[in-house]
C-alpha cells in the first residue's frame, strides 16, 4: 500500500509547466510546510515535502493556491534519482497528489453576493452566514412535510 495524506501550508506559489507533445498536460509542483509534534525538549521541527499534481487539478492549483495557503493532499510517495552537474546521483522523494483540497482562502472569503474579486474578512463572513440561511442558486426550499 502506498498512500499518504498531508495537511500543510504552501512554501511558495505553485510552479506549473506543460508536458510536450500533442496531449499537453499541466504539471504543478510546490512544497508544503508540515509541522512535526515537538520532541522531548519541546523543539519543533518542520518537513518540506515536494508535491506534484497533474492535469486539471494542476491548473486549479496554479489559479487558486498561493504561498501560505493551507491545503490537504492525498496521494502516493514516489522516489527517483538523477545525475547532477557533477555526475553525482541525487535521490528524490516526492508526493504525487491525486487529490488536493483547498482548506483556506488566505485572508478573506469570497461571498456569493459580493462583486467578483471583492474579499470579505472571515469574521464578517461568518457573522453574515450565521444570520441568514443560504440557499444556492437554482435550488428551491422544500416543504417540511416530505414523506420519508
Amino acid at each position: 500500500m502506498n498512500n499518504v495524506e498531508l495537511i500543510g501550508r504552501l512554501t511558495r506559489d505553485p510552479d506549473v509547466r506543460y508536458t510536450s507533445g500533442n496531449n499537453q498536460q499541466a504539471v504543478a509542483t510546490f512544497s508544503l510546510a508540515i509541522d512535526r509534534p515537538p520532541d522531548r525538549n519541546g523543539q519543533k521541527q518542520t518537513d518540506f515535502p515536494r508535491v506534484t499534481v497533474f492535469g486539471r487539478q494542476a491548473e486549479n492549483c496554479e489559479k487558486y493556491l498561493k504561498q501560505g495557503r493551507l491545503v490537504a493532499i492525498q496521494g502516493r510517495i514516489q522516489t527517483g534519482s538523477y545525475k547532477n552537474k557533477n555526475g553525482d546521483t541525487v535521490y528524490t522523494t516526492d508526493v504525487v497528489a491525486n487529490r488536493v483540497e483547498f482548506i483556506d482562502w488566505g485572508n478573506g472569503q469570497v461571498q456569493q453576493n459580493q462583486p467578483q474579486g471583492q474579499q470579505v474578512p472571515p469574521q464578517q463572513y461568518q457573522q453574515q452566514y450565521q444570520q441568514q440561511s443560504y440557499i444556492p442558486p437554482n435550488f428551491e426550499e422544500v416543504d417540511g412535510n416530505v414523506p420519508y
